[in-house]
């Protein structure tokens, strides 16, 4: 029994889950899962690992060699991988990317080998074949190919367009330039041209073209600043570092020219935030990480230049590597309509098989004692019957629709130029319009079940705007002038009176300002003043104004607020930090910075005044600050009360405090934090416990509010998305309390909601895997029952972080799995058990992902946050693969790439600063808020257009094949037509195309305001009401009766009738032209009667197509068409001979009006005692006009009750404290005055000390 606990040992025996961190990346070893956290191991598996270790003490994980300046050495032999049977290519990929399908010698044949893929076309080259067989066939051969060269035309023409535009995008990124050295200097080069072990030159805004490793860059100790938001929507910049080595020894162009260092490195992966390698130079080993490789599509920011090493170049760079294979997408109307053409490939062989047994039987009983109908030939029955059977295959083949597929693509490429077109989907600002980069999924549009969205950049603009605060139990940030009095005027603050004010900070409590100027209340400056102090902003000068780089955009929001409220951060050295208070400059000593992490939640500052007093500054989340406040603060329930005000108005919150500190006390914790700050390990828990012994007894001061600004529309789109019965799922990296505090603020969330957190979950699961197992006994005799995991009613939410995620969907890797590495199975009994353990753990992960599934669908919306890219697609999948339901996924940064290939359909936002995800996805747009006209508008219209369209289609056709059907038990099973042959050829192309495809293009039910005013009009796809087997087999049987009636009442009319001449008008052409009138003159007003939205255009093509149809008939019955092609047209006079006969039209009249008048009927009845939603709107339409505007949900806000869900406005990571503190980010040259102040403050501190 131990081996069995053993292999299936995983994190169970860890602790808890971490809701702060993101967990373990999408590639992650082993051996970085083990060295994560000092957890407790298992006996066993310290033993194991201990073996390994003294067995192998160098793990062959660093495969990947790179050479600088050295292009011959990448293409040694053994770095070559075969492809294609002897051609040979470097395991090193180019830098040019390639989304292209074709080439101009691959177009042809590629295309045609993929559009023969389809079954529809490959069956009509098949006839086509057939019917060059003079045997068989009763029908020319051009019949079927004028159709078939139509189809396969259209479909290549806009196919080779699509590929055009992959081209043309292709070129531009590869053909972008920077500088490479080459010939011992750096020369200009396109993208595509670099390769792995180039050096090359950026420069300040430029992209970075591959993965490569930062040399060296004109910044102190060669930081180079970065902006990512082409990976995760982010603005805000981080920062790398080169080493010390190559920071020192490759600043020249010289020197970079001669650099022949070595790395041995990780494969390419998806791993975003980690790296491991290890660079050999001058016969020294310097190990690198992370935070020195700069990724490619991240943008190079307030760096004049740097240097940098390509190591992994093209498809091997990370941010390719995380985009996910790219999955063919196809709709379930595409499915279906398969399906229905393999049922219509099944009813045809088994019809032609009926009326081939028919003919045999004929020919045995009739055909063979017939002289008059012999044909030179002495074939049995039964061979004759062979024959007719292709011949009948050939005749019914357009019951098998060739154009469908043509017309279909046509449909879908209009719509997507409507999509494109839409005025009311264009962003102005940014001058980006909606953009259809697939014309293949618009129907799919009107059948989205769940939406998973991203939070950073698609339903936030990622701009953080100080909105409110709390000073010394008072609240500011309503509208009021300085006397304190409120108004209803909205009048913006006049900032003009402080010179660094930027402008940008719309304010509108006029009493602050007077409060700040008038400094009655100290604890208004002490306030700002902790705001321009207490942070690890950057601050850089450009054009004589301040420029702030923050580490997160919440802290670049507090600065700039301190800023324009005239407390403005001017400079900072390594110890001291510069602030204008109300114009006034002073400089203080900064003695320590105590840094932000996710575990503190908070950070401080320690400075000396200029008058030689210490005081610590801090700003954190309200619940780690008032636990360490002094129990004699007066104003702390009157700031609790404050921040659940925040809180109700969805505000990011942070509680700022301070405290005042003896020279005693600091020499004594500054010996301890000195310590801790070298300790040998361990280090960042030794340095947060000095930190607790200072952080305490605070004086709190008040609290900031700042907006975490929506998208315009965001919670008015998500409500009616709602309506729509949509469930919304956002899915971000972000933290748990953001993630939260988005949610109330777009009403994802309301007060009414009961949130459920990972641990709820997890042990709602553990249950019901224990009810599972206790009655797995009986399961094979009783039905699975589902039951669900909620009682009934209430409105529920489910927020849940990665790493509860992995664990609950038991995702965690095991630590074992090197113990299987080790211990081999000696017995077949040991294989036997090891296979059924493996087993056993599959299927309970298959039963603990569904029931997870299952109970996060029963929720009205899910937040998942601190999750990785490939946990964003794996939850779409396990939707996708449990509730086959359809999903969309819309997002735009890198980071949301595989999400987005992953579902159904993909959504991109563009006009943002990155772009990936709008180039891997199929639709695009600029703002959230379009989504809800996509779905409610665009794809409702596209599902109802196709669906009607399919539905029509399938019936013309029946109608207009079934006919022969009729006809063969009156001639003899022969597979003789009931139409001239040029009748066939056009019926589909020309006489029946036109209404069908215009109403596949323009028909709307309702407007598009009523579509959005009734979202409940879109549940009509995500049931498949519209079109399916049921439907499907309507039509066929409308198509049936429409054949029966098109055939026999001609052929009753024309048994034993004289015309006006006294001659029989029943000859075989007559009745052909008879019957042919019948149908185009029925199919096209029928389409008439499906019609919903009546244009010029609908009824020209409808009268159109039927004038065209008598116009091209008779001109091919003329004499003189006839004279120039004797064997091709054969109807000779037939068209006017008949149709100059009363009788003949009123037996067309009296068709059409038995096909259409039952047809009138029922629709009749079904609109006046079971109407549909539609045709409720519709009938009252004119009443409904007025567009019925959309009001945001008032909040309701009860004292005390809200558990304080206000998100802490910092960074995910720590912020520049480091760098700060070391200096690394200081020049070396510096202002004079910066000089002479650093020079002052060490006489000060010198004379202190003394």
């Amino acid at each position: 029994m131990n081996t069995e606990r053993d292999s299936e040992t995983t994190f169970e025996e860890d602790s808890q889950p971490n809701d702060e961190v993101v967990p373990y990346s999408d590639d992650e070893t082993e051996d970085e899962l083990e060295d994560q956290g000092p957890a407790v191991e298992p006996v066993q598996n310290r033993v194991n690992k201990e073996a390994e270790e003294r067995r192998e003490t160098f793990r062959k994980e660093c495969t990947w060699q790179v050479k600088a300046n050295d292009r011959s050495f990448h293409e040694q032999p053994h770095f070559m991988n075969t492809r294609l049977f002897c051609i040979k290519e470097s395991k090193y990929a180019s830098n040019a990317i390639k989304t292209y399908k074709y080439n101009a010698f691959t177009f042809l044949p590629m295309n045609l080998f993929e559009q023969f893929k389809r079954a529809a076309n490959f069956y009509f080259l098949v006839l086509l074949i057939l019917q060059a067989i003079p045997q068989i066939t009763t029908l020319a051969w051009y019949t079927t190919l004028v159709p078939l060269l139509m189809v396969l035309g259209i479909t290549a023409i806009k196919d080779l367009v699509d590929d055009v535009a992959r081209h043309k995008m292709d070129k531009e990124i590869n053909n972008r330039t920077c500088e490479v050295i080459k010939d011992g200097r750096f020369k200009v080069a396109k993208w595509k041209d670099i390769q792995v072990g180039d050096v090359i030159r950026l420069k300040k805004n430029d992209f970075i073209p591959a993965d490569i490793l930062l040399l060296s860059s004109s910044e102190p100790n060669s930081l180079c600043y970065v902006e990512t938001a082409e990976l995760d929507g982010e603005t805000n910049l981080k920062f790398k570092m080169a080493l010390e080595a190559t920071h020192q020894h490759l600043q020249r162009e010289n020197s970079l020219a001669t650099f022949d260092g070595f790395i041995e490195c990780e494969e390419p992966n998806n791993r975003l935030d980690k790296f491991t390698g290890t660079l050999f130079w001058r016969n020294t080993s310097f190990p690198l990480d992370a935070d020195k490789i700069l990724l490619r599509g991240c943008v190079i920011r307030n760096t004049d230049f740097c240097h940098g090493l390509v190591i992994f170049a093209g498809a091997d760079t990370k941010i390719m590597k995380n985009s996910g294979k790219t999955r063919f997408k196809r709709t379930k109307i595409d499915y279906l309509m398969n399906y229905m053409v393999y049922t219509i490939f099944v009813l045809l062989s088994l019809i032609s098989a009926g009326l081939a047994i028919g003919h045999a039987y004929w020919e045995a009983q009739v055909g063979n004692y017939s002289w008059y109908l012999y044909d030179g030939e002495d074939s049995t029955p039964s061979y004759r019957g062979f024959l007719n059977f292709w011949g009948y295959i050939i005749v019914l083949n357009t019951m098998v629709p060739i154009s469908l597929y043509v017309s279909v693509e046509v449909i879908r490429l209009g719509q997507s130029y409507f999509i494109n077109w839409d005025l009311q989907m264009y962003y102005p600002e940014k001058d980006t319009p909606a953009k259809a980069r697939t014309t293949t999924l618009n129907e799919q549009l009107g059948q989205i079940h769940y939406i998973f969205s991203d939070k950073t950049g698609t339903l936030t603009q990622n701009i953080m705007t100080f909105k409110k605060c709390c000073i010394n139990g008072q609240i500011y940030g309503d509208h009021r002038d300085a006397s304190q009095h409120s108004h209803n005027k909205i009048e913006e603050v006049d900032f003009s009176w402080n010179i660094y004010a930027d402008g940008k900070l719309a304010f509108y409590d006029h009493y602050l300002i007077e409060q700040i100027q008038s400094g009655k209340e100290p604890e208004v400056r002490q306030f700002f003043f902790l705001l321009a102090v207490c942070h690890t902003v950057m601050v850089e000068r450009l054009d004589g104004q301040l420029s702030y780089q923050a580490a997160s955009p919440d802290e670049g929001a507090l600065v700039n607020a301190a800023r324009n409220f005239g407390f403005a951060f001017l400079a900072r050295t390594q110890n001291t930090i510069t602030i204008s208070e109300m114009g006034i400059e002073r400089t203080y000593n900064v003695l320590a910075i105590l840094d932000f992490n996710s575990d503190r939640k908070r950070m401080s500052i320690i400075v000396r005044t200029p008058e030689g007093s210490i005081r610590l500054y801090c700003k954190g989340a309200d619940t780690v600050i008032y636990e360490r406040l002094h129990r004699m603060n007066p104003t702390k329930q009157e700031t609790q009360d404050a921040l659940d005000v925040f809180a109700s108005e969805t505000l990011r919150t942070l509680c700022l405090c301070y405290k005042e500190i003896e020279e005693k006390e600091f020499e004594e914790w500054n010996k301890k934090f000195m310590a801790a700050s070298v300790a040998s390990s361990n280090r960042d828990e030794a340095l947060d416990k000095v930190y607790e012994e200072i952080e305490k007894d605070l004086i709190l001061l008040g609290a900031t509010a700042i907006e975490d600004k929506l998208q315009d529309g965001v919670p008015e789109t998500i409500s009616k998305l709602a309506k729509a019965d949509i469930k919304i799922w956002v899915l971000t990296g972000d933290k748990k309390e953001t993630a939260e505090n988005i949610g109330f603020a777009c009403e994802l969330l309301t007060e009414d909601t009961t949130i459920c957190y990972g641990e709820d979950i997890n042990a709602l699961l553990n249950t019901r895997v224990e009810n599972q197992n206790r009655s797995g006994v009986y399961a094979k005799f009783v039905p699975p029952v589902h039951e669900p995991f909620f009682p009934p009613g209430g409105n529920r939410a489910l927020i849940i972080t990665g790493s509860w995620l992995n664990e609950i969907l038991l995702e965690k890797k095991t630590k074992t799995s090197k113990i299987l590495k080790l211990k081999f199975p000696r017995t077949e009994e040991e294989r036997r058990f090891r296979t059924q353990s493996k087993r056993r753990l599959e299927a309970k992960k298959e039963q603990r992902q569904k029931n997870f599934v299952d109970l996060a669908c029963e929720c009205s919306a899910v937040i998942c946050c601190r999750v990785t890219p490939k946990q964003k697609a794996m939850v779409v999948d396990l939707v996708k693969r449990y509730k086959k339901a359809i999903t969309l996924a819309i997002g735009d940064g890198a980071n949301d790439v595989n999400m987005i290939k992953t579902a159904h359909i993909g959504v991109g936002i563009s006009g943002q600063e990155g772009m990936q995800a709008v180039m891997s996805s199929d639709y695009s747009f600029a703002q959230f808020r379009y989504l809800q006209r996509l779905l409610l508008v665009h794809g409702r219209w596209s599902y109802i257009r196709m669906c009607k369209f399919l539905r029509y289609f399938f019936y013309k056709n029946f109608a207009f094949t079934l006919v022969h059907f009729w006809y063969s038990f009156f001639n003899g099973y022969s597979a003789q037509t009931a139409y001239e042959d040029w009748f066939i050829t056009l019926y589909n192309v020309l006489y029946s195309s036109l209404p069908v495809l215009l109403m596949g293009l323009l028909d709307q039910d309702v407007s598009d305001k009523l579509s959005l005013r009734f979202p409940g009009l879109y549940t009509v796809g995500q049931r498949d009401l519209l079109f399916n087997y049921k439907r499907f087999f309507v039509s066929l049987l409308h198509g049936v009766l429409t054949s029966m009636i098109l055939f026999f009442i001609p052929l009753g009319a024309y048994l034993q009738t004289v015309g006006q001449d006294g001659e029989a008008p029943s000859d075989y052409q007559s009745f052909a032209v008879t019957i042919a009138s019948a149908l185009v003159i029925t199919v096209n007003f029928q389409i008439g009667l499906d019609t919903s939205y009546w244009t010029f255009v609908n009824a020209f093509s409808i009268f159109g197509s039927i004038a065209l149809y008598f116009g091209i008939m008779f001109d091919f019955h003329s004499a003189g068409i006839h004279v120039l092609f004797p064997s091709a047209f054969q109807f000779t006079g037939t068209a006017s001979n008949a149709l100059r006969q009363p009788y003949i039209w009123l037996t067309i009249i009296l068709t059409v009006a038995v096909c259409l008048l039952p047809v009138v009927a029922i629709r009749f009845l079904s609109m006046t005692i079971w109407p549909s939603e539609s045709d409720k709107i519709q009938k009252h339409r004119k009443r409904l006009k007025a567009e019925e505007q959309w009001k945001r949900r008032p909040n309701v806000f009860r004292r005390g009750a809200s558990s304080r869900r206000s998100a802490y406005a910092f960074s995910h990571q720590r912020g520049y404290a480091d760098l700060i503190s070391t200096g690394r980010n200081i020049r070396k040259k510096r202002a004079p005055l910066d000089a002479i102040i650093a020079d002052g403050n060490a006489e000060y501190r010198r004379t202190a000390e003394s």
